[in-house]
Protein backbone atom coordinates (compact mmCIF):
# COMPACT_ATOMS: atom_id res chain seq x y z
CA UNK A 1 0.00 0.00 0.00
CA UNK A 2 1.29 3.45 -0.65
CA UNK A 3 2.73 5.64 1.78
CA UNK A 4 -0.50 8.28 2.04
CA UNK A 5 -2.93 5.10 2.12
CA UNK A 6 -2.45 3.66 6.01
CA UNK A 7 -4.87 1.53 8.14
CA UNK A 8 -4.96 2.77 11.69
CA UNK A 9 -7.02 0.62 14.15
CA UNK A 10 -8.34 -1.03 11.22
CA UNK A 11 -9.85 2.16 9.77
CA UNK A 12 -8.23 3.46 6.40
CA UNK A 13 -6.80 6.96 6.24
CA UNK A 14 -5.92 8.73 3.41
CA UNK A 15 -3.18 11.16 5.04
CA UNK A 16 -4.77 11.93 8.71
CA UNK A 17 -8.45 11.53 7.45
CA UNK A 18 -10.36 8.41 7.88
CA UNK A 19 -11.69 7.07 4.41
CA UNK A 20 -14.99 6.77 6.15
CA UNK A 21 -15.57 10.72 7.26
CA UNK A 22 -15.08 11.71 3.94
CA UNK A 23 -17.20 9.48 2.63
CA UNK A 24 -19.90 10.45 5.58
CA UNK A 25 -19.39 13.86 3.92
CA UNK A 26 -19.61 13.16 0.38
CA UNK A 27 -21.48 9.46 0.12
CA UNK A 28 -20.13 6.97 -2.65
CA UNK A 29 -18.71 6.68 -4.96
CA UNK A 30 -15.71 9.54 -5.32
CA UNK A 31 -11.76 9.07 -6.03
CA UNK A 32 -9.74 10.40 -3.64
CA UNK A 33 -6.44 11.88 -4.04
CA UNK A 34 -3.43 12.67 -1.74
CA UNK A 35 -1.39 15.84 -1.88
CA UNK A 36 1.54 14.54 -0.39
CA UNK A 37 1.71 11.49 -2.65
CA UNK A 38 1.47 14.03 -6.05
CA UNK A 39 4.20 16.04 -4.39
CA UNK A 40 6.22 13.13 -3.33
CA UNK A 41 6.32 11.60 -6.61
CA UNK A 42 7.13 14.90 -8.63
CA UNK A 43 9.79 15.30 -6.12
CA UNK A 44 11.57 12.12 -6.69
CA UNK A 45 11.34 12.74 -10.39
CA UNK A 46 12.93 16.33 -10.02
CA UNK A 47 15.92 14.94 -7.15
CA UNK A 48 16.47 12.51 -9.70
CA UNK A 49 17.19 14.56 -12.72
CA UNK A 50 18.64 17.38 -10.87
CA UNK A 51 22.02 16.67 -12.56
CA UNK A 52 20.28 17.57 -16.00
CA UNK A 53 17.20 19.98 -14.46
CA UNK A 54 15.04 18.78 -17.58
CA UNK A 55 11.30 20.31 -17.95
CA UNK A 56 9.24 18.30 -16.29
CA UNK A 57 5.81 18.13 -17.92
CA UNK A 58 3.15 16.67 -16.13
CA UNK A 59 1.23 14.62 -19.13
CA UNK A 60 -2.26 16.09 -18.65
CA UNK A 61 -4.30 13.14 -20.04
CA UNK A 62 -4.08 11.14 -16.42
CA UNK A 63 -5.58 13.52 -14.49
CA UNK A 64 -6.81 16.72 -15.27
CA UNK A 65 -8.46 18.26 -12.23
CA UNK A 66 -7.53 21.87 -11.63
CA UNK A 67 -6.48 20.99 -8.13
CA UNK A 68 -4.23 18.46 -9.28
CA UNK A 69 -2.47 20.71 -12.11
CA UNK A 70 -2.25 23.41 -9.54
CA UNK A 71 -0.47 21.50 -7.24
CA UNK A 72 1.94 20.31 -9.92
CA UNK A 73 2.36 24.13 -10.91
CA UNK A 74 3.44 25.17 -7.75
CA UNK A 75 6.16 22.81 -7.76
CA UNK A 76 7.74 24.34 -11.37
CA UNK A 77 5.80 22.02 -13.55
CA UNK A 78 5.23 22.05 -16.62
CA UNK A 79 2.73 19.99 -19.08
CA UNK A 80 1.96 18.26 -21.56
CA UNK A 81 -1.77 18.69 -23.21
CA UNK A 82 -3.60 17.10 -26.10
CA UNK A 83 -6.42 19.95 -26.38
CA UNK A 84 -7.47 23.11 -26.11
CA UNK A 85 -9.94 21.82 -23.23
CA UNK A 86 -6.21 21.04 -21.29
CA UNK A 87 -4.77 23.67 -22.10
CA UNK A 88 -7.60 25.84 -21.18
CA UNK A 89 -7.49 23.80 -17.59
CA UNK A 90 -3.71 24.20 -17.28
CA UNK A 91 -3.84 27.85 -17.56
CA UNK A 92 -6.59 27.94 -14.95
CA UNK A 93 -4.43 26.46 -12.52
CA UNK A 94 -1.74 28.61 -12.77
CA UNK A 95 0.46 26.91 -15.31
CA UNK A 96 3.08 28.74 -17.11
CA UNK A 97 2.52 29.16 -20.96
CA UNK A 98 6.16 28.88 -21.93
CA UNK A 99 6.25 25.43 -19.89
CA UNK A 100 3.76 23.82 -22.08
CA UNK A 101 4.29 21.74 -24.70
CA UNK A 102 1.08 20.51 -27.24
CA UNK A 103 1.24 16.77 -28.63
CA UNK A 104 -1.45 15.04 -30.32
CA UNK A 105 -2.26 13.76 -33.78
CA UNK A 106 -5.52 15.83 -34.36
CA UNK A 107 -4.77 19.42 -33.43
CA UNK A 108 -7.46 21.77 -35.04
CA UNK A 109 -7.32 25.62 -36.59
CA UNK A 110 -8.98 27.18 -33.06
CA UNK A 111 -6.22 25.03 -31.05
CA UNK A 112 -3.60 26.32 -32.84
CA UNK A 113 -4.53 29.47 -32.75
CA UNK A 114 -5.08 29.50 -28.93
CA UNK A 115 -1.90 28.19 -28.37
CA UNK A 116 0.09 30.10 -30.35
CA UNK A 117 -1.68 33.10 -28.91
CA UNK A 118 -1.14 32.21 -25.39
CA UNK A 119 2.61 31.99 -26.00
CA UNK A 120 3.29 27.69 -25.08
CA UNK A 121 6.82 26.59 -25.63
CA UNK A 122 6.32 24.64 -28.44
CA UNK A 123 4.19 21.91 -30.68
CA UNK A 124 4.27 18.30 -31.32
CA UNK A 125 3.92 18.40 -34.35
CA UNK A 126 3.00 14.85 -35.65
CA UNK A 127 2.27 15.04 -39.93
CA UNK A 128 3.09 16.81 -42.97
CA UNK A 129 -0.23 18.10 -42.86
CA UNK A 130 -0.20 19.02 -39.27
CA UNK A 131 3.13 21.31 -40.09
CA UNK A 132 1.88 23.53 -43.22
CA UNK A 133 -1.72 23.85 -41.39
CA UNK A 134 0.45 25.43 -38.07
CA UNK A 135 2.53 27.37 -40.42
CA UNK A 136 -0.80 28.98 -42.35
CA UNK A 137 -2.35 29.31 -38.58
CA UNK A 138 0.79 31.29 -37.67
CA UNK A 139 1.02 33.46 -40.71
CA UNK A 140 -2.43 34.03 -40.19
CA UNK A 141 -1.16 35.76 -36.41
CA UNK A 142 1.74 37.46 -37.70
CA UNK A 143 3.64 35.02 -35.61
CA UNK A 144 5.93 32.60 -35.48
CA UNK A 145 5.01 28.85 -33.73
CA UNK A 146 7.92 26.62 -32.17
CA UNK A 147 7.65 22.98 -32.98
CA UNK A 148 9.49 19.72 -32.44
CA UNK A 149 8.67 16.32 -34.86
CA UNK A 150 7.49 13.93 -33.32
CA UNK A 151 9.07 10.96 -34.48
CA UNK A 152 8.22 7.48 -34.68
CA UNK A 153 11.35 5.46 -33.26
CA UNK A 154 9.59 1.97 -34.01
CA UNK A 155 10.37 0.45 -30.71
CA UNK A 156 8.39 -2.32 -28.91
CA UNK A 157 8.15 -1.06 -25.49
CA UNK A 158 6.59 -4.42 -24.85
CA UNK A 159 3.12 -3.08 -23.14
CA UNK A 160 -0.20 -3.22 -23.87
CA UNK A 161 -0.97 -2.83 -27.39
CA UNK A 162 -3.14 -0.06 -27.01
CA UNK A 163 -0.42 2.17 -25.06
CA UNK A 164 2.12 1.24 -27.37
CA UNK A 165 2.34 4.51 -29.34
CA UNK A 166 6.22 3.78 -31.05
CA UNK A 167 5.72 1.47 -33.46
CA UNK A 168 5.59 2.10 -37.64
CA UNK A 169 1.65 0.79 -37.11
CA UNK A 170 1.28 3.32 -34.87
CA UNK A 171 -0.94 6.49 -35.63
CA UNK A 172 1.42 8.45 -33.74
CA UNK A 173 4.50 10.78 -35.14
CA UNK A 174 6.25 10.06 -38.09
CA UNK A 175 8.80 7.58 -39.34
CA UNK A 176 12.45 8.34 -38.38
CA UNK A 177 13.59 7.53 -41.61
CA UNK A 178 11.33 10.11 -43.27
CA UNK A 179 11.87 13.04 -40.35
CA UNK A 180 14.62 14.45 -42.26
CA UNK A 181 12.44 15.37 -44.88
CA UNK A 182 9.99 16.80 -42.63
CA UNK A 183 12.65 19.11 -40.98
CA UNK A 184 14.14 20.64 -44.02
CA UNK A 185 10.57 21.53 -44.95
CA UNK A 186 9.75 22.98 -41.32
CA UNK A 187 12.87 24.90 -41.91
CA UNK A 188 11.87 26.60 -44.97
CA UNK A 189 8.48 27.75 -43.36
CA UNK A 190 8.46 31.58 -42.35
CA UNK A 191 5.73 31.10 -39.79
CA UNK A 192 7.60 27.95 -37.99
CA UNK A 193 10.93 27.71 -35.46
CA UNK A 194 12.13 24.62 -35.49
CA UNK A 195 13.01 23.92 -31.93
CA UNK A 196 13.58 20.20 -30.96
CA UNK A 197 12.69 16.50 -31.06
CA UNK A 198 9.90 14.06 -29.44
CA UNK A 199 9.26 10.54 -29.43
CA UNK A 200 6.93 8.68 -27.10
CA UNK A 201 6.80 5.27 -27.18
CA UNK A 202 4.45 3.99 -24.98
CA UNK A 203 2.64 3.79 -21.61
CA UNK A 204 3.24 1.89 -18.25
CA UNK A 205 6.83 0.54 -19.52
CA UNK A 206 8.85 -1.44 -16.82
CA UNK A 207 12.05 -1.93 -18.95
CA UNK A 208 14.42 0.86 -19.43
CA UNK A 209 15.69 -0.18 -22.55
CA UNK A 210 13.10 0.83 -24.97
CA UNK A 211 13.74 4.38 -23.24
CA UNK A 212 17.50 4.66 -23.58
CA UNK A 213 16.88 2.79 -27.20
CA UNK A 214 14.61 5.72 -28.21
CA UNK A 215 16.48 8.86 -27.02
CA UNK A 216 19.62 7.33 -28.79
CA UNK A 217 17.75 7.73 -32.09
CA UNK A 218 17.07 11.11 -31.10
CA UNK A 219 20.09 12.27 -30.14
CA UNK A 220 21.60 10.80 -33.42
CA UNK A 221 18.46 12.62 -35.96
CA UNK A 222 19.68 15.98 -33.97
CA UNK A 223 23.07 15.03 -34.94
CA UNK A 224 22.10 14.92 -38.37
CA UNK A 225 20.27 17.64 -38.55
CA UNK A 226 22.85 19.59 -37.72
CA UNK A 227 24.75 18.44 -40.37
CA UNK A 228 21.89 19.71 -42.65
CA UNK A 229 21.63 23.12 -40.97
CA UNK A 230 18.91 22.76 -38.70
CA UNK A 231 20.58 23.31 -34.77
CA UNK A 232 17.34 21.94 -32.61
CA UNK A 233 17.17 22.83 -28.40
CA UNK A 234 14.95 20.50 -26.86
CA UNK A 235 14.80 16.51 -27.25
CA UNK A 236 11.53 15.17 -25.82
CA UNK A 237 11.49 11.76 -24.65
CA UNK A 238 7.63 11.51 -23.66
CA UNK A 239 6.71 9.31 -20.63
CA UNK A 240 5.73 6.24 -20.32
CA UNK A 241 7.30 5.11 -17.07
CA UNK A 242 5.67 1.98 -15.30
CA UNK A 243 3.75 2.01 -11.73
CA UNK A 244 2.71 -0.80 -9.49
CA UNK A 245 -0.83 -2.04 -9.63
CA UNK A 246 0.14 -5.83 -7.96
CA UNK A 247 2.25 -6.23 -5.14
CA UNK A 248 4.21 -8.36 -7.40
CA UNK A 249 4.52 -5.65 -9.96
CA UNK A 250 8.50 -4.13 -9.37
CA UNK A 251 8.62 -0.67 -11.71
CA UNK A 252 12.00 0.77 -12.27
CA UNK A 253 11.59 4.34 -10.29
CA UNK A 254 12.73 8.16 -11.52
CA UNK A 255 16.35 7.69 -9.98
CA UNK A 256 17.02 4.52 -12.15
CA UNK A 257 15.26 6.08 -14.93
CA UNK A 258 17.02 9.18 -14.56
CA UNK A 259 20.52 7.29 -14.09
CA UNK A 260 19.75 5.36 -18.10
CA UNK A 261 18.86 8.33 -19.32
CA UNK A 262 22.07 10.50 -18.35
CA UNK A 263 24.77 8.45 -19.57
CA UNK A 264 23.02 9.30 -22.97
CA UNK A 265 22.65 12.79 -22.70
CA UNK A 266 25.04 14.22 -20.37
CA UNK A 267 27.58 15.90 -22.81
CA UNK A 268 24.72 16.89 -24.98
CA UNK A 269 23.51 20.14 -25.74
CA UNK A 270 20.18 19.91 -25.43
CA UNK A 271 17.49 20.88 -22.62
CA UNK A 272 15.87 17.69 -21.66
CA UNK A 273 12.00 17.25 -21.13
CA UNK A 274 10.37 14.43 -20.03
CA UNK A 275 6.56 13.80 -19.89
CA UNK A 276 5.30 11.68 -16.62
CA UNK A 277 1.83 11.33 -16.32
CA UNK A 278 0.82 7.72 -14.50
CA UNK A 279 3.96 7.84 -12.48
CA UNK A 280 3.21 11.43 -11.22
CA UNK A 281 -0.40 10.29 -10.09
CA UNK A 282 -1.56 6.53 -10.55
CA UNK A 283 -0.94 5.64 -7.02
CA UNK A 284 -1.87 8.85 -5.62
CA UNK A 285 -5.14 8.17 -5.76
CA UNK A 286 -8.77 6.17 -4.68
CA UNK A 287 -12.05 5.07 -5.49
CA UNK A 288 -14.15 4.32 -2.80
CA UNK A 289 -17.30 2.58 -3.38
CA UNK A 290 -20.13 0.32 -1.36
CA UNK A 291 -21.41 -2.97 -1.42
CA UNK A 292 -25.09 -2.47 -2.33
CA UNK A 293 -25.66 -6.39 -2.92
CA UNK A 294 -24.48 -9.67 -2.71
CA UNK A 295 -25.57 -12.60 -5.52
CA UNK A 296 -24.66 -15.63 -5.47
CA UNK A 297 -25.03 -17.75 -8.94
CA UNK A 298 -24.57 -21.51 -9.71
CA UNK A 299 -20.73 -20.62 -10.59
CA UNK A 300 -19.88 -17.76 -9.06
CA UNK A 301 -20.38 -15.04 -6.42
CA UNK A 302 -20.79 -11.71 -6.97
CA UNK A 303 -20.01 -8.42 -5.10
CA UNK A 304 -22.69 -5.49 -7.12
CA UNK A 305 -20.67 -2.30 -5.50
CA UNK A 306 -21.91 1.44 -6.70
CA UNK A 307 -18.91 2.16 -8.81
CA UNK A 308 -19.06 1.04 -12.47
CA UNK A 309 -17.02 0.94 -15.80
CA UNK A 310 -18.23 4.39 -16.32
CA UNK A 311 -16.04 5.60 -13.21
CA UNK A 312 -13.73 3.41 -13.70
CA UNK A 313 -12.99 2.11 -17.42
CA UNK A 314 -9.16 0.56 -17.17
CA UNK A 315 -10.53 -3.28 -16.16
CA UNK A 316 -12.90 -3.43 -19.15
CA UNK A 317 -10.65 -1.48 -21.22
CA UNK A 318 -7.45 -3.06 -20.85
CA UNK A 319 -8.62 -5.91 -18.42
CA UNK A 320 -6.22 -4.10 -16.14
CA UNK A 321 -5.54 -5.49 -12.78
CA UNK A 322 -6.31 -2.94 -9.28
CA UNK A 323 -6.04 -3.92 -5.98
CA UNK A 324 -9.28 -4.44 -3.75
CA UNK A 325 -9.62 -3.17 -0.30
CA UNK A 326 -11.56 -3.08 2.37
CA UNK A 327 -12.28 0.28 4.14
CA UNK A 328 -12.46 -1.48 7.58
CA UNK A 329 -10.21 -4.78 8.22
CA UNK A 330 -12.67 -7.80 9.25
CA UNK A 331 -11.51 -11.19 10.53
CA UNK A 332 -13.77 -12.79 7.92
CA UNK A 333 -12.98 -15.53 5.98
CA UNK A 334 -12.07 -15.37 2.41
CA UNK A 335 -14.08 -15.89 -0.85
CA UNK A 336 -13.51 -15.80 -4.04
CA UNK A 337 -15.64 -13.34 -6.18
CA UNK A 338 -16.20 -11.10 -9.05
CA UNK A 339 -16.48 -7.23 -7.93
CA UNK A 340 -19.18 -5.72 -10.41
CA UNK A 341 -20.95 -2.44 -11.21
CA UNK A 342 -24.27 -1.75 -11.76
CA UNK A 343 -23.81 -1.07 -15.62
CA UNK A 344 -25.47 -2.92 -18.19
CA UNK A 345 -22.78 -4.48 -20.12
CA UNK A 346 -20.91 -8.09 -18.97
CA UNK A 347 -17.44 -5.91 -18.85
CA UNK A 348 -18.61 -4.23 -16.13
CA UNK A 349 -16.37 -5.15 -13.41
CA UNK A 350 -13.53 -4.62 -11.35
CA UNK A 351 -12.27 -7.98 -10.08
CA UNK A 352 -12.81 -10.81 -11.30
CA UNK A 353 -12.07 -14.55 -9.33
CA UNK A 354 -10.45 -12.13 -6.78
CA UNK A 355 -9.61 -13.71 -3.08
CA UNK A 356 -10.99 -11.08 -0.56
CA UNK A 357 -12.27 -11.22 3.10
CA UNK A 358 -16.41 -11.58 2.71
CA UNK A 359 -18.17 -8.66 2.90
CA UNK A 360 -21.60 -7.42 3.19
CA UNK A 361 -23.99 -5.06 2.32
CA UNK A 362 -23.29 -1.29 2.85
CA UNK A 363 -19.44 -2.70 3.63
CA UNK A 364 -16.99 0.13 2.01
CA UNK A 365 -14.52 -1.17 -0.66
CA UNK A 366 -11.25 0.86 -2.16
CA UNK A 367 -10.05 0.49 -5.72
CA UNK A 368 -5.90 1.28 -5.46
CA UNK A 369 -4.11 3.12 -7.76
CA UNK A 370 -7.00 4.87 -9.51
CA UNK A 371 -5.08 8.44 -9.81
CA UNK A 372 -4.62 7.93 -13.13
CA UNK A 373 -7.08 7.26 -16.46
CA UNK A 374 -9.50 7.25 -13.81
CA UNK A 375 -12.07 10.29 -13.89
CA UNK A 376 -10.64 11.57 -17.10
CA UNK A 377 -11.75 8.42 -19.00
CA UNK A 378 -15.11 8.35 -16.94
CA UNK A 379 -18.58 9.04 -19.02
CA UNK A 380 -22.43 8.84 -18.13
CA UNK A 381 -22.85 5.90 -19.87
CA UNK A 382 -26.08 4.12 -18.35
CA UNK A 383 -27.39 7.62 -18.06
CA UNK A 384 -25.23 7.71 -14.43
CA UNK A 385 -23.94 11.34 -13.29
CA UNK A 386 -20.28 11.64 -12.86
CA UNK A 387 -18.63 11.03 -9.35
CA UNK A 388 -17.46 13.52 -7.10
CA UNK A 389 -13.53 14.17 -6.56
CA UNK A 390 -11.69 15.33 -3.41
CA UNK A 391 -7.96 16.07 -2.51
CA UNK A 392 -6.48 15.48 1.25
CA UNK A 393 -4.04 17.59 2.63
CA UNK A 394 -2.39 16.48 6.02
CA UNK A 395 -5.91 16.31 8.49
CA UNK A 396 -7.88 18.68 5.97
CA UNK A 397 -9.85 17.64 2.74
CA UNK A 398 -11.66 19.76 -0.24
CA UNK A 399 -13.85 18.60 -2.49
CA UNK A 400 -12.46 19.55 -6.18
CA UNK A 401 -15.61 18.54 -8.39
CA UNK A 402 -18.77 17.97 -7.33
CA UNK A 403 -21.44 14.92 -7.57
CA UNK A 404 -22.93 15.67 -11.03
CA UNK A 405 -26.63 15.38 -10.54
CA UNK A 406 -28.95 14.35 -12.98
CA UNK A 407 -30.40 17.73 -14.64
CA UNK A 408 -26.99 17.99 -15.46
CA UNK A 409 -26.77 15.65 -17.71
CA UNK A 410 -29.23 16.94 -20.09
CA UNK A 411 -28.10 20.39 -19.90
CA UNK A 412 -28.20 21.14 -23.41
CA UNK A 413 -30.81 19.16 -24.80
CA UNK A 414 -34.06 20.16 -26.04
CA UNK A 415 -36.84 18.66 -27.97
CA UNK A 416 -37.75 20.28 -31.00
CA UNK A 417 -41.19 21.25 -31.89
CA UNK A 418 -41.75 19.33 -34.79
CA UNK A 419 -41.55 16.13 -31.92
CA UNK A 420 -43.74 18.19 -29.29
Amino acid sequence: MQNSFNYRDKELFVEDVPVKEIIKFIGTPCYIYSFSALTRSFGLYKDAFSRINPLICFSVKANSNIAVLRAFAKLGAGFDIVSGGELYRVLKAGGEPRKIVFSGVGKTRDEMKEAITKNILFFNVESSEELETLSLVAKGLNKKARVAIRVNPDIDPKTHPYISTGLKKSKFGIEIDKALGVYKRASTLKSIDVVGIDAHIGSQIFDLKPFVESLRKLVQLAGTLKDNGIEIKYIDIGGGLGIRYEKEENPPNPKRFAEAIYNEIKDKPYRLIIEPGRSLVGNAGILVTRVIYLKEGEKKKFVIVDAAMNDLIRPAFYDSYHEVLPVTLTDGRNEVVDIVGPVCESGDFFAKDRRIKMVKRDDLLVIMSAGAYGFVMSSNYNTRPRIAEVIVKGSKYSIVRERERVRDLVRGESIPDFIK
